[in-house]
């Protein structure tokens, strides 16, 4: 079983290392697995630029426009990655609840992570699609390192689980793009984790919209975070394996109300039960014509 630490102690580029042992593993040739990958990246290209220039609403009505929104306003922090990061994200996730395609990486809910931070890092350096190739054969090792030890869906250990495996997967991968050490991908990957440990599941009535779409925008720039830390040198003071196994004992410690049943949190506000009970056509309070509901006030 491939461990963090393993990855963390592989011959530089780590992703190097991963494509040899896959390809012992699956019998695939080098050259076809990394052509998928490059396949894949477009996939995740075509979602951004989608997400971007659309402002159609999702199923539910309570997201679609959000990236668009951002993409369009002005930058009035002077941020530019930060913005693009975010707006990348985003962009992700609204196709995603607007039914488009995306890439599930490693889950649908957590679609956006990886693009809006190895591909917003990647625009905002003028960096090629060719060059996240190996940058994302090392996601793809991250997260079968953390498969392999917890659960990477919202309803098994919450969305720490699946936000959480994400943002580990892109913070490697932005400090490999950079040129980063195999030792500093992982210790990105860690302080990721640990970052993320807890964090429930609640989306409000069931669907992968609120607050998933705003989530990924808010872990994509917590990725390029953890990555710019380890390029710097810091660490996890807890090491990786020792961070990932935490996060699971958490996440079987976790109530099943916080697990993606809609059952805890934001999902059980007034709001949330409103629009769960509105998308479910049962009747309620304050319906205006055309099926709008006067939604109740803090």
């Amino acid at each position: 079983m491939t461990t963090l630490e393993e990855l963390m102690n592989a011959p530089a580029p780590a992703s190097a290392w991963v494509l040899e042992r896959d390809c012992a593993e699956t019998g695939l040739d080098p050259q076809d697995i990394r052509d998928e990958m490059l396949r894949r990246i477009g996939e995740m290209r075509g979602s951004i630029e989608r997400g971007l220039q659309s402002d159609a609403r999702s199923i539910t009505g309570m997201v679609g426009w959000n990236a668009k929104g951002l993409w369009d306003a002005p930058d009035v922090l002077n941020a530019p990655l930060l913005k693009r990061v975010q707006a990348y994200a985003m962009a992700v996730n609204e196709e995603n609840a607007r039914m488009g395609r995306i890439v599930a990486a490693p889950t649908a809910g957590s679609a956006g992570t990886i693009p809006g931070a190895l591909l917003g890092v990647a625009d905002h350096l003028g960096i090629s699609d060719e060059k996240l190739v190996e940058p994302m054969i090392l996601a793809a090792g991250v997260g079968k390192a953390i498969s392999k030890r917890m659960f990477i869906s919202g309803a098994a250990g919450g969305c720490q689980a699946e936000i959480g495996s994400s943002a580990a997967m892109a913070a490697a991968a932005v400090v490999e793009l950079l040129g980063g050490t195999p030792r500093a991908a992982i210790h990105a990957a860690s302080m990721a984790l640990m970052n993320t440990i807890g964090l429930v599941c609640d989306p409000v009535g069931g669907y992968v919209e609120v607050p998933c779409v705003s989530r990924n925008a808010f872990f994509a720039v917590h990725a390029v975070s953890a990555a710019q830390l380890a390029l710097a040198q810091l660490e996890s003071f807890i090491p990786p394996d020792e961070v990932l196994g935490a996060m699971a004992s958490v996440g079987r410690m976790m109530p099943a109300a916080l697990r993606e049943t809609a059952d805890g949190g934001l999902a059980q506000t007034p709001t949330g039960l409103a629009v769960t009970a509105r998308m479910e056509g049962q009747p309620q309070d304050g319906e205006l014509p055309g099926g709008m509901v006067e939604l109740p006030m803090a």
